[in-house]
């Protein structure tokens, strides 16, 4: 264990689902000395999340969560500084995804789920997180978009609306918080190992092998990838970096 990330105290939300992004960026952020605070909606999932990064010498706790309700951030939030004073590091990870096409009959319900949580999740969240790093002198927020708010996926527009809102999003508050320290950035996911790309090969599988076949790479992506990604962007190595947007598709998105 080295000390890249020691005596910051991270939040990372959307910690419960294994393997996934929350719970490879827990992981990772408490190897490098990181206090964790991992949240999500699945309180018991996201308690073993965190108890699988104590086992194995990290400091890490579990809250439950809804990214999608202010009461809910106000909560965490408060919680989390009366423990530890405050905040450094915000991982907006949490998000869901439902394939409608813009022509199914489940279009504008999919649309409007979506829109909750990846959009208003990631938006509460970085308003909390602005609010607690003005207190403590700066942070780090990383957003999680997806090489789905960079370029169109058949059968996904209201999944890859959410995500390129996250991206634009994530570069205009950048740009109002970068005189206070505080650093924004989006990292955008290929097709990862994840049970949410496991979810959506089930729903649309014809369209997830033809992608998986086009990876430059050779291989899907595995979450200690993204990880290892949003551990740079927390840690004080990427202290000059805000505004930007880190792909990590294995360079899908290239071609």
């Amino acid at each position: 264990m080295t000390e890249r990330m020691a005596g910051k105290v991270a939040l990372v939300t959307g910690g419960a689902s294994r393997p996934g992004l929350g719970a490879a960026i827990g992981e990772r952020l408490a190897e490098e000395g990181a206090t964790v605070v991992l949240s999500d909606v699945d309180l018991v999932g996201v308690e073993e999340t965190a108890r699988l990064i104590r086992a194995k010498g990290g400091n890490a706790i579990a809250v439950q969560h809804d990214v999608a309700s202010q009461d809910d951030w106000d909560g965490v939030i408060a919680a989390l500084l009366s423990e530890h004073g405050r905040l450094d590091v915000l991982v907006n990870n949490a998000g869901i995804l439902e394939v409608a096409g813009i022509v199914s009959d489940r279009a504008v319900g999919a649309l409007r789920s979506q829109f909750e949580v990846n959009v208003m999740g990631s938006f509460i969240g970085t308003q909390m997180a602005v609010k607690a790093m003005r207190q403590s002198g700066g942070g780090s927020i990383v957003n999680m978009s997806s090489v789905a708010g960079l370029v169109g996926f058949r059968g996904s527009a209201s999944y890859a609306a959410s995500k390129g809102a996250v991206k634009l999003f994530s570069k205009s508050v950048a740009l109002e918080v970068a005189a206070d320290n505080i650093r924004v950035n989006t990292v955008h996911p290929g097709i990862i190992r994840t049970n949410m790309q496991d979810q959506g090969a089930e729903t649309n599988a014809e369209n997830y092998a033809a992608i998986e076949a086009a990876i430059p790479a050779g291989r899907l992506g595995e979450p200690l990838d993204i990880a290892n990604c949003v551990l740079f962007l927390a840690s004080d190595e990427s202290t000059y970096v805000t505004g930007a947007e880190f792909v990590v598709d294995g360079g899908y998105t290239a071609q």
